[in-house]
């Protein structure tokens, strides 16, 4: 018989996140997840679950019915809107600017969707015409894009544009908005979208579990009337909606003190107000995108396009990209992170996000960065503090 492993007392260090995600966990949402579990029938926790569905709609700007957390994370929130959306012979147009829209398409092969694409560099939002044309070429059923692409720190502009010429298709249009729920401007209903997900762990700070999920009527009725089934059960919104609708049937074991976490975090987004919270994100990461170019660090985002939950800065000539990295790690106790995909190496990705985005962990940031290019013989431009 084995002998039972020697561990000890959990004790995490503290850090101050401010890479892609996680971001730092609002104090109201680690208390709201330590509360007793009740059971997933519970009247009580039932009413918790009708909560989550009217903060969400209020946070994702929707009237949406099938508005939910998805039991998972942002990929399978993901993959949720994608199963169910895309049935096998359809046609998903998904872009090729970041690492999420590559998901994407990956995810919609597995649907048994015909993959299309529309092009644009790394780091550059889509163009309308761009799009355009790949819909008078394809003509595709499902158009993904992503709001905030995390690899690339790249908001996507003009997205009313981007609707409508999916709707002049006929065709529904899917919003990947991971890293901008709550932290940067979203409507859903006015600006056409037609399901979107986000994510607990980014701009919400809450830990993953529970994904935030909207399907509009559109969507709604293309996946009731789908010919078959979609490939997964665990999966299946026309099922999982009997536990979140009137029916309050049971799908599956929900994460209990996730929902409670989520709630939490909804409601701190309710008592700030969105056009706040908005603004606060603006505010804070156009303070530390300042001080980084004070440095002599350029943004790899222009600004009309700007992320500012996730920023995207190009790593310098003769700097070690993992070596500033552990460094901010090592010395201060601050995550930022590398580029993805193609920008590996490029760049750090550096979050502004939720319970993150203050003024303390910027101005801390600052500091540690330039002792961090100091450390490599960088001439700093301006210092972050004046001796």
């Amino acid at each position: 018989m084995r002998s039972p492993p020697e561990t000890s007392q959990l004790d995490t260090p503290s850090r101050i996140l401010m890479g892609p995600g996680p971001s730092m966990i609002a104090p109201r949402v680690l208390r709201a997840m330590s509360t007793q579990a009740l059971g997933y029938m519970d009247p009580s926790f039932l009413e918790i679950m009708d909560d989550i569905q009217e903060l969400l709609r209020y946070t994702f700007q929707t009237d949406n019915e099938w508005t939910l957390a998805t039991s998972g994370t942002g990929t399978a929130a993901m993959e949720t809107a994608i199963g169910n959306l895309v049935e096998p012979g359809d046609t998903m147009l998904v872009p090729t600017n970041g690492y999420f829209g590559d998901r994407m398409g990956k995810i919609a092969r597995r649907a048994g969707g015909d993959v299309v694409t529309v092009d644009a560099p790394w780091g550059e939002p889509l163009r309308p015409d761009d799009v355009a044309d790949a819909f008078d070429e394809h003509q595709p059923d499902v158009f993904g894009f992503v709001h905030a692409e995390t690899s690339t720190g790249v908001r996507q502009p003009d997205v009313p544009e981007l609707t409508d010429i999916a709707h002049d298709h006929d065709a529904l249009v899917l919003a990947d908005c991971v890293t901008s729920l709550s932290g940067v401007e979203l409507h859903v209903d006015d600006w056409g979208i037609d399901a979107a997900y986000g994510s607990p762990q980014k701009c919400l700070s809450c830990t993953p579990g529970a994904t935030p999920l909207t399907i509009g009527e559109r969507a709604r009725e293309k996946i009731q009337n789908r010919d078959e089934d979609t490939g997964s059960w665990y999966l299946d919104l026309e099922l999982i909606m009997e536990y979140w609708g009137d029916e309050r049937n049971y799908h599956h074991t929900a994460p209990t003190t996730n929902f409670y976490g989520l709630r939490e975090a909804l409601r701190l987004v309710a008592e700030e107000g969105l056009e706040n919270r908005w603004e606060r994100h603006r505010e804070i990461a156009g303070e530390l995108r300042q001080g980084l170019q004070d440095l002599g660090l350029e943004p790899a985002a222009e600004m009309e396009y700007w992320l500012p939950s996730l920023n995207t800065v190009e790593v310098p000539d003769g700097v070690d990209d993992t070596a500033v990295i552990e460094f901010l790690m090592d010395e201060y106790d601050i995550e930022i992170a590398s580029g993805l995909g193609a920008l590996e190496g490029d760049v750090w990705r550096i979050g502004c996000m939720g319970y993150s985005a203050r003024r303390q962990n910027v101005a801390c940031l600052l500091t540690a960065m330039e002792e961090a290019l100091e450390a490599q013989n960088f001439d700093v431009d301006e210092p972050a503090i004046e001796a």
